[in-house]
């Protein structure tokens, strides 16, 4: 396929990576976003595994590792701020990659990357579609209507375009926990170690260094499921406050930038189960059509190795269809593989008791400890020739 129109929706990690190599395959591409402007919040993510392979052949190495938010390793750490375990980046146990960049400058580097490749608008979005033979009409918020040839929604898991397109949402695996984001003040307790930390209600805290001289905050608890996302700001903040009162280690000072905040993201921690990921002329792609959750840890992969082969598939194949079957068949084992969590997972990480967090923390002493460390290394060394977690083919070569 060749000189196709095609309108991605989402300027996020997915839709600006799809939108460089549908560029670079020789489609016309127009990048619709909802925001006024690229959102460069989010936390840390870590490019790894087949999404460093896809920022290597963008020629986007230098740019990432630039950007590293500075964090040499993931400590995890009593109610009263005792060290249990630490985990440099080098270690095969750290959560802490070599690759650590917050989200919002990799979308920033995506963006800068493309701009001047593929169109781009903001404060704008799909209020209904329309599929015919030939094309889709769309139209916009903003009044206007227009005719493509694909539409790809790399939205978010709550993507209404998606819904526009299928008529329903997918299937939604709620994996009872709730996750709270933010942006606080750096004190002298803060390094450039990440530290986690349980605490009683099920709660997990875990403060990370960035390059701005900030530390990112996330707070994530056990809970059933709650309509919190549908409430004022300043009833989600009420929530979560009463939530973390008086659960010890740095809850106060959570609290007191809870209260200041305008930069809170809180929802529920769920991922997205769909049986299918094109319907006519539409695709999905990126968290709309198999969020995995931060609680995998795989969703840079799987946005950016969905977009990678997405592009790929139609820059081979004869037609849409055969394309997007292709890409289904080739990312799906793999998706299924990625959304799959531990036996126990998340209740066994997520005590609700001050005995359950001893019990959790003592365990945690035992695997950071010295003989513990020395047999993963011996493990984690037989390990050089890795197999790559998914093929990405060189699609210009074949």
């Amino acid at each position: 396929m060749t000189n196709k129109k095609i309108l991605i929706t989402g300027a996020s990690i997915a839709g600006p990576t799809i939108a460089y190599w549908l560029h670079k395959y020789g489609f016309d591409v127009t990048v619709l976003e909802r925001s006024p402007a690229i959102r460069l919040g989010g936390q840390n993510i870590d490019v790894k595994g087949p999404a460093k392979e896809i920022v290597c052949k963008m020629g986007l190495e230098d740019n990432v590792r630039a950007a590293n938010t500075t964090e040499i390793g993931m400590r995890f750490v009593s109610p009263e701020n005792h060290i249990l375990a630490e985990f440099p980046k080098e270690s095969s146990l750290s959560m802490t990659q070599e690759l650590e960049i917050l989200r919002g400058d990799l979308v920033k580097i995506l963006y800068e990357h493309t701009k001047d490749k593929v169109t781009y608008r903001f404060g704008d979005y799909i209020t209904s579609l329309d599929q015919q033979a030939d094309h889709i009409s769309v139209t916009l918020a903003s009044g206007l209507n227009e005719k493509y040839d694909l539409i790809i929604a790399a939205e978010g898991i709550g993507s209404s375009t998606r819904k526009l397109a299928f008529g329903s949402d997918p299937r939604f695996k709620f994996l009872k926990l709730y996750t709270a984001y933010l942006t606080i003040p750096k004190t002298t307790s803060d390094s450039r170690w990440a530290r986690w930390c349980n605490v009683k209600k099920g709660v997990v805290f875990m403060l990370r260094p960035d390059n701005y001289g900030e530390t990112r905050a996330s707070i994530t608890f056990l809970s059933e499921e709650q309509k919190y996302r549908e409430l004022p700001l300043a009833q989600q903040k009420e929530i979560l406050i009463n939530r973390i009162k008086d659960t010890g280690w740095e809850s106060d000072r959570l609290i007191a930038a809870i209260a200041r905040t305008q930069d809170l993201y809180f929802d529920k921690v769920s991922q997205v189960k769909a049986d299918k990921w094109s319907t006519g002329r539409f695709a999905l792609v990126g968290d709309a059509a198999y969020c995995a959750t931060p609680i995998a840890g795989k969703g840079t992969d799987l946005s950016m190795a969905g977009a990678y082969i997405l592009a790929g598939e139609l820059f081979r194949a004869d037609n849409h269809q055969d394309a997007f079957a292709a890409y289904e068949q080739r990312m799906r084992p793999y998706v299924d593989k990625c959304q799959r969590l531990p036996p126990g997972v998340p209740g066994l990480v997520y005590p609700t008791t001050s005995f359950g967090v001893r019990l959790l923390n003592s365990a945690v002493y035992l695997v950071g400890s010295r003989p513990v460390k020395w047999l993963a290394s011996l493990f984690s060394s037989k390990k050089k020739d890795v197999q790559p977690e998914i093929e990405l083919p060189d699609y210009e070569r074949q």
